[in-house]
């Protein structure tokens, strides 16, 4: 028998979603955010993919803007996590309750819909899933799609708290250089995490010592994620470590390496939320290049 996750209902499948669309707790959410890169490789501009949403997209679905919806504001750092009350304020404008089942999903990279799903479980809400092969697949079976603006949703009452110990902050990367007992994961392309190519953050490679583990590897030619026998394999060091800390550039990427660890039964995972933006740009903090 094929090995399972331990955590299956993480994900779900367009069959399931095709059942269940309109079921009245579920709730699907399309994530999507373009990163074109500047010139220079020096970041990137964000572009919210409501455009893309508003061509097409899963009937009954809602499109959810992360940088300025579900973020803090700030003048370098994109993607923060926001407080707990203007997250919930924001799910319940989007019809979003305790009670509902959220399905996020893409139609650029996976990681918008797992960041979606981890900022979700940061605030308590453990009803989300991410949907396997985002819109790609649902588009590539010829599923059904409609266009226009999102449907307005009678407001939710989502309850405002919040779960620290999922989220990772600068010193607590810091404590972890050269620790034992954590395993600190870069999901950042091969080329970005050796420095030798790709968007930067300052200054280029990888935070000392962490491994690469890239969010582009964790997904198959047809966009869903690789057997859980595959990602056992690639993420067997952070499997056996004690704790992990996961990074990237801005804290979307490794909300993939958080959501293949939970799936896969490694409950003992913090996403550093601000990531290479905050730590390539200070000088006193360790970074190295090479694999």
């Amino acid at each position: 028998m094929a090995e399972q996750f331990a955590h299956p209902e993480y994900l779900v499948s367009t069959e399931w979603l095709t059942r269940h669309l309109r079921d009245d707790d579920v709730r699907v959410l399309d994530c999507t955010t373009h990163l074109p890169p500047l010139p220079d490789l020096s970041l990137y501009e964000v572009v919210p993919g409501r455009a893309d949403f508003e061509k097409a997209h899963i009937p009954g679905a809602a499109f959810v803007d992360i940088e300025h919806e579900v973020s803090t504001p700030h003048a370098r750092l994109h993607f923060m996590l926001p407080d707990a009350e203007r997250f919930a304020a924001a799910m319940e404008q989007l019809g979003i309750g305790d009670d509902t089942l959220v399905i996020t999903y893409s139609t650029a990279s996976h990681w918008w819909a797992t960041r979606m799903w981890w900022m979700l479980r940061v605030f308590g809400h453990d009803r989300a899933a991410v949907l396997d092969g985002g819109f790609q697949k649902w588009q590539s079976e010829s599923r059904p799609s409609e266009s226009g603006p999102a449907q307005v949703r009678t407001p939710a009452r989502f309850t405002r708290t919040m779960r620290p110990g999922l989220v990772a902050g600068r010193d607590d990367v810091l404590s972890a250089v050269g620790a034992a007992n954590v395993c600190t994961v870069n999901a950042l392309r091969p080329e970005q995490h050796a420095g030798t190519g790709g968007v930067h953050y300052g200054r280029r490679g990888h935070v000392s010592g962490s491994i690469n583990l890239p969010a582009a590897q964790h997904v198959g030619a047809d966009n869903t994620f690789k057997s859980a026998a595959e990602l056992r394999t690639m993420f067997a060091s952070a499997l056996a470590a004690p704790e992990v800390i996961t990074y990237c550039g801005g804290g979307i990427a490794a909300t993939s390496v958080a959501l293949v660890l939970a799936m896969l039964g490694q409950d003992r995972v913090k996403v550093y939320d601000n990531s290479l933006t905050e730590w390539a740009a200070d000088p006193s903090l360790p970074m190295q290049t090479g694999a």
